[in-house]
């Protein structure tokens, strides 16, 4: 069962699944950029399970590679950031106002292809969290794995900005820290 989508009053929110149409509710990003499809658990401030359905009408396999269609890295590295901001952005009641924004990528390994046809399981805990003012910082560690068998890994660092200050509204100094 599909529970809605949690908020920081939301206590009972332990562990839950979102479909697509809650993912849609929490992250901003969209075709063909969003690369979750469902989360299949999500325990609050610790880790979220999701999974990315890798087809062969995704964009990028025109181009990566003619004849040997392999996903790029540095979209598995996104999935797994994606995956980690929707953890994040669950526990911020105005995420409507806010933007999650790159800091950091760490220790990125790729292990094996990642090919049409294969689903994508990500896996991110969070190893750090902290608020300050006006924003949320977070360090998240995550593992894909295609059939059980591990294909990439990375820590991806993040902060939670208000989105006025991320397009240079509102501030002074619109860059980020």
């Amino acid at each position: 069962m599909t529970q809605s989508t949690p908020s920081v009053t939301d206590a009972s929110a332990s562990k839950m699944t979102l479909d697509i149409h809650e993912i849609l509710k929490i992250l901003p990003h969209r075709y063909p950029f969003l690369l979750i499809d469902r989360v299949l658990e999500l325990k609050r401030k610790e880790s979220i399970v999701a999974i990315k359905n890798v087809t062969i009408n995704e964009p990028f396999f025109n181009g990566h590679f003619p004849g040997l269609p392999i996903m790029p890295g540095v979209l598995i590295v996104e999935a797994i950031a994606q995956a980690g901001g929707a953890l994040l952005l669950t526990e911020v009641e105005d995420r409507n106002d806010k933007l999650m924004v790159f800091t950091g990528i760490e220790r990125a390994r790729f292990r094996l292809p990642v090919s049409p046809g294969d689903q994508l399981r990500i896996e991110v805990e969070v190893q750090g969290w902290r608020v300050i003012p006006r924003r949320i910082a977070a360090r998240m560690r995550g593992v894909a794995y295609v059939a059980g068998r591990r294909v990439a890994e990375a820590t991806v660092s993040c902060q939670l900005i208000d989105s006025a200050r991320g397009r240079g509204e509102g501030s002074d100094d619109a860059s980020v820290e």
